[in-house]
């Protein structure tokens, strides 16, 4: 049976001093406490999904080496995209420890919050691109995590390394709830030239009007990027615990299969599992 992956997910507890949620603000309040292992287990049970990527949430080495602990723990956890400080000069020493760590075989990939940087263009510094180059020269994925303001420069950054496995994750963060299409559209589409870049069909609930919205409101953006990036490369995250502000797992889950339509079974088990194997190198054996 085709194995079922959910790519982007989350845990936290807020709780926890050591970290530092500077994101999660009042309006977030409903999202704040302690989701773990235990929370999601039987969620992904309803759904049959048996593997997930579990992803930083905040700027934090020892958050990152919490999350590999708590995968090679995790029956379900097959890989962790972390953090590390891509600006430090020793950036590839940092890595290169992380992996050599017992449970550092988990960790698949590195992300950091481009969107929150004051500067849209980021990720062309040089020593950031240094950083993500140390990234790809560690075998691992960069998880992108921009919005249209910052899309330019993620063009930039995949056109300066082709050879590297690149994430779009949550399609970028258009302005579902205002149904816009432009500049997210154009600035998107360029990206799908490029063999090695992947796009997360996640978080896009959270995008949209929190207490309305429907799967209809999702098919403009799913179906574009059918056209642009096919379904081989093209992946399921549900973005939980964070997705919780306007949806359950569940009908995160349901809504993107009605967004994506009637396509071959073929198509479907490659987004909802396959695809996030290839694009972070995934061990998923027992």
């Amino acid at each position: 049976m085709a194995i079922v992956v959910d790519a982007h997910h989350h845990f936290w507890d807020t709780s926890d001093r050591r970290y530092d949620y500077y994101w999660m603000t009042d309006e977030l309040a409903a999202i704040r406490g302690r989701f773990g292992p235990d929370d999601m287990r039987p969620l992904l049970a309803a759904r049959g999904i048996d593997r997930t990527v579990l992803i930083q949430t905040i700027p934090s080495l020892p958050e990152t080496e919490q999350f590999l602990a708590t995968a090679a723990a995790t029956d379900f956890v097959a890989g962790v995209v972390g953090w590390v400080d891509l600006i430090d000069p020793d950036v590839a020493s940092t890595l290169a420890r992380l992996k050599a760590r017992p449970d550092g075989h988990k960790l698949v990939g590195i992300r950091h919050q481009a969107h929150d940087e004051p500067d849209p263009d980021w990720l062309r510094r040089p020593d950031v691109q240094r950083g993500i180059g140390a990234v790809g020269s560690a075998g691992l994925t960069y998880d992108v995590l921009v919005r249209s303001r910052e899309l330019p420069a993620a063009l930039d950054l995949v056109r300066a390394f082709p050879e590297n496995r690149f994430v779009i994750d949550h399609i970028a963060k258009p302005n579902i709830r205002e149904h816009e299409i432009e500049p997210w559209a154009s600035l998107m589409a360029p990206l799908a030239a490029f063999p090695k870049v992947w796009v997360k069909l996640s978080g896009m609930i959270e995008e949209d009007d929190w207490a309305s919205w429907t799967a209809d409101d999702l098919k403009p953006y799913v179906q574009r990027l059918l056209d642009w990036f096919g379904p081989g490369r093209l992946i399921f995250g549900s973005n939980w615990p964070v997705c919780l502000l306007a949806g359950s797992y569940a009908r995160v889950f349901d809504a993107l299969v009605e967004a994506l339509g009637d396509i071959p079974r073929g198509d479907r088990e490659r987004i909802f599992g396959a695809n996030a194997l290839e694009a972070y190198r995934l061990d998923h054996r027992p």
